[in-house]
């Protein structure tokens, strides 16, 4: 027998089948996204828009609004030019749950994991002062986030079936983006070569180890040990051991 939940999602299933007939033939962005949203509203959902995320976790410069960052006109005015600068500099942790994620989230359910404070927090102030009490990020093979948002916080109306549906329509939406856009090595992304000796040595230090230690494990002198810790710290723009180590692992240089 069908739960009330499931027998609520398959209604959905034509609006789902009639939305990837109208992603198929646009050929804009804007198209794409207006076809996402006439889906979205039969959940009460609207559509915030898509990323096609860089490289780096870090690499915020590289996002640009329409050549990989394409916006809904439900999102309210203003929100965006403040998001933008803002995380320039500073770290979005809802990014880290979306590179290490496969399935929906809210944000509820993030900050109910991530229990961020202080400075962690300006996503979601930013956000409350637009309006936008709540939001499901849907990642995209690890490399795009599409995102609805709402103006209420997002409760049990979610039900599994339902954050499949959405989820779906996501990747149907990031493939559609990625067919229509022509994307061109990203001239503001400068990948940072460390040599295997410094990565080895980030490495180490990422997990604490002192430069004595890491001399000894990896059979260097200490000496040698600093300089490569150095030259490491000197390609990354770091501050000290400790912020290469942290930025090689944000860039996704060492596990």
């Amino acid at each position: 027998m069908l739960t009330a939940s499931v027998c609520e999602t398959i209604k959905d299933i034509p609006a789902l089948v009639a939305f990837t007939d109208k992603v198929v033939g646009a050929e804009m962005p804007a198209a794409v996204l207006d076809a996402l949203q006439d889906f979205a509203t039969c959940v009460p959902f609207n559509v915030m828009g898509a990323a096609r995320l860089p490289l780096g976790v870090g690499d915020w410069r590289s996002l640009e609004l329409g050549r990989n960052i394409f916006l809904h006109s439900s999102v309210p005015k203003g929100w965006w030019e403040e998001y933008s600068v803002m995380a320039q500099r500073e770290f979005d942790p809802g990014i880290v749950m979306v590179r290490s994620s496969i399935m929906a989230f809210t944000w509820t359910e993030m900050r109910r994991m991530l229990d961020p404070v202080g400075i962690d927090q300006w996503p979601f102030e930013l956000a409350l002062k637009y309006g936008i009490r709540d939001a499901l990020r849907c990642p995209v093979g690890r490399r795009w986030l599409v995102a609805y948002w709402s103006s209420r916080p997002i409760g049990s109306e979610l039900t599994r079936p339902l954050r499949i549906l959405l989820q779906a329509a996501a990747g149907f939406t990031a493939l559609r983006l990625e067919q229509i856009m022509e994307y061109e090595p990203d001239p503001h992304h400068e990948r940072v070569h460390l040599t295997p000796r410094e990565l080895a040595a980030l490495r180490l230090v990422s997990l604490g180890r002192t430069t004595e230690e890491v001399a000894k494990l990896l059979r260097l002198g200490e000496e040698t040990v600093r300089t490569h810790i150095k030259k490491a710290q000197e390609k990354l723009t770091a501050r000290n051991r400790t912020h290469a180590a942290s930025t090689a692992i944000r860039r996704q240089l060492i596990p």
